[in-house]
């Protein structure tokens, strides 16, 4: 990897032993990155108090001003720096790419303590080992004799190396704690055979568990996760984040660690504990490292290997954004907050599992839900916790679903009810019935596109006229992943002729900025970070209304609504391809093709 600009280096001829703050000083005076007068001033600073503190944390601390740029030199910038004088790679270190177990089971937690080093990759002929010391060597020999592996260093931050051997030797220490209080005594398919020889079980409130859930949720919320899969397979357990819509490998441990976990998880979330033959559902409230709530809903079900599980994180600074957080364009932002104000009506929200559905629509009941208003939810399950509005919850054990929920809030005096799905005729008649006598309605439907949810209530059985009286708009949506704003760099080779292909007969008008992703260690190197919603809205026009009385099909229905100003959602991602904000690539393997 290369420093960034303005921190050009050149390789110390020879030095050996640990750094010290001055000769760092002196070599950053030679290579210009900082200017005399900074050097000056940084050494009367640092020579004011003696400090145990890496010489590069206490550089950092001082604030020296960058010649070029007099940009502050954070302990990011100067271990680049000195990567590059020193003539190794400089890592900044991704937890999700270390493999925990491997790294402690190669090197013992005090031998890298003493050491200040961490391995970060160990291959069966190569250890990487990560250093804050460039021109400290004495250990590198006993380690590749020890190992029986080359040691290949590179250069990191002296505190990654600090937080990360604390946070990775205690893991492994947890884990390995816990594997050792039981036995595997998982109930798969192939293991059955094995469970009378020992009546061993791991304990879910084992002092090893606790940590490593602890551990697995701090880890989650600190990347950005927004779903915990706990994977039970043949050998050992898996845990796997998704991460931008993208599921990323993060720990491997055996499968009795695995089903303490599970069942820890489950006992905090008020499930029963011994039933792993039936799915189950839970939730549990707990906090992320700012100290804000978290909410997190919890599912299991019953594989061929054991129980698995997912935990779908729900952060409150992700569950409810305004209009441009969420991806809105312009266009579509004043149609959409016309329609939410309407006073009774339908609307309903399509596309497929984990398109951003209920955020939208928590946005939107967020933004509507006054004092002067009755907001009121029917769920399965209740996604989050939110204070405005009156939430209830199926059970169709108690024969409480969507249509008797949506009937017992007909009595509730509301204003404005949402239904978390509409999935059969009699919660399409109910939801009809409600918009009909005076009030708001929210609802989602799994359609492709917007027009299909028109075709998708009548092949329910409600009546053509009905929808006229009633269906307000159809929002459809779909989540694409962001460039990464710190390393996205222009594309030459991209036009827009190039991107007018994609969208014919549409023209994209208007700026043309496209980016394509390179990768640096924020991403990691990936080029993504963070997604934003494409969408398509649907306005019911007395013109639509006449289509569906006399031709619902679906070519006329998609042609009347974009007469009447409804932007399809390839052309949507299109338009954020021509800002710079994401990637034809990934418009065209989240959307339907334009028709």
């Amino acid at each position: 990897m290369t420093p960034h600009a303005g921190l050009a280096a050149s390789p110390v001829a020879s030095h050996n032993g640990p750094l010290d703050w001055r000769r760092l000083v002196q070599w950053l005076q030679q290579d210009g990155v900082i200017s005399d007068e900074e050097a000056n001033r940084t050494v009367a600073r640092c020579s004011m108090a003696e400090s145990v503190q890496h010489p590069m944390v206490r550089l950092a601390s001082v604030s020296m001003r960058r010649a070029s740029d007099q940009k502050a030199l954070d302990i990011e910038l100067l271990t680049q720096w000195l990567a590059k004088r020193s003539g190794m790679d400089y890592l900044r270190i991704d937890p999700l790419k270390v493999d925990v177990g491997r790294i402690a089971d190669a090197m013992g937690a005090a031998y890298a303590e003493r050491h200040k080093i961490l391995p970060v990759t160990v291959l069966p002929s190569e250890m990487t080992v990560a250093t804050s010391q460039p021109f400290v060597t004495d250990w590198v020999s006993e380690v590749e004799r020890q190992s029986r592996r080359t040691v290949r260093r590179v250069l990191a931050s002296p505190q990654e190396i600090q937080r990360f051997t604390a946070e990775f030797y205690a893991l492994a220490k947890s884990v390995r704690a816990a594997a050792k209080s039981g036995s595997n005594s998982g109930a798969s398919f192939e293991q059955l055979v094995e469970l009378g020889r020992s009546n061993k079980q791991l304990d879910a409130n084992d002092q090893g568990v606790v940590q490593v859930v602890d551990w697995l949720w701090q880890y989650a919320f600190d990347q950005r996760a927004s779903d915990i899969h706990l994977e039970p397979r043949r050998e050992q357990g898996v845990i796997r984040f998704r991460i931008d819509g993208v599921l990323h490998p993060v720990y491997q441990m055996p499968m009795g660690v695995l089903n303490a976990m599970c069942a820890r998880i489950k006992l905090l979330g008020r499930m029963d504990v011994i039933e792993r033959r039936r799915p189950q559902d839970g939730r549990i409230k707990t906090r992320n490292p700012r100290g804000d709530e978290i909410e997190m809903r919890i599912s299991t079900l019953p594989t061929a290997f054991g129980e698995k599980m997912v935990m779908r994180i729900f952060d409150p600074d992700n569950a409810v954004k305004d209009l441009d957080a969420l991806g809105f364009s312009s266009h579509d932002a004043t149609r959409w907050e016309a329609l939410v104000k309407r006073p009774h009506g339908i609307i309903l929200v399509t596309g497929p599992t984990g398109s951003g559905k209920t955020t939208t629509l928590y946005s939107t009941l967020k933004r509507v839900a006054t004092e002067e208003v009755n907001v009121s939810t029917v769920e399965d399950p209740i996604e989050m916790i939110e204070p405005s509005f009156n939430q209830t919850q199926v059970q169709p054990q108690l024969d409480f679903g969507f249509p008797q929920g949506l009937r017992a809030l007909m009595r509730q005096d509301p204003d404005i009810i949402m239904v978390g799905e509409i999935r059969d005729l009699e919660t399409a008649e109910m939801a009809v019935q409600a918009a009909l006598t005076g009030h708001l309605v929210f609802s989602t439907l799994h359609t492709n596109d917007a027009p299909s949810a028109v075709t998708r209530l009548l092949e329910l059985g409600i009546p053509s006229y009905l929808i006229n009286a009633t269906l307000l708009g159809v929002l459809a949506q779909r989540l694409v992943r962001t460039l990464c704003a710190k390393c996205k760099v222009q594309d030459a080779e991209a036009t827009r002729e190039k991107l007018a292909e994609v969208v014919k007969p549409w023209k994209i008008n208007g700026s043309y900025k496209p980016f394509k992703p390179v990768g640096c260690v924020d991403c990691r190197m990936t080029g993504f970070m963070g997604r934003m919603g494409l969408y398509e809205l649907l306005e019911v026009s007395e013109a639509f209304k006449a289509r569906v009385t006399k031709e619902p099909v679906i070519e006329a229905l998609r042609n009347q609504a974009l007469a009447d100003g409804m932007r399809p959602l390839r052309l949507a991602g299109a338009l954020r391809v021509a800002e710079g904000l994401t990637v034809v690539d990934e418009v065209l393997a989240s959307t339907p093709p334009m028709e």
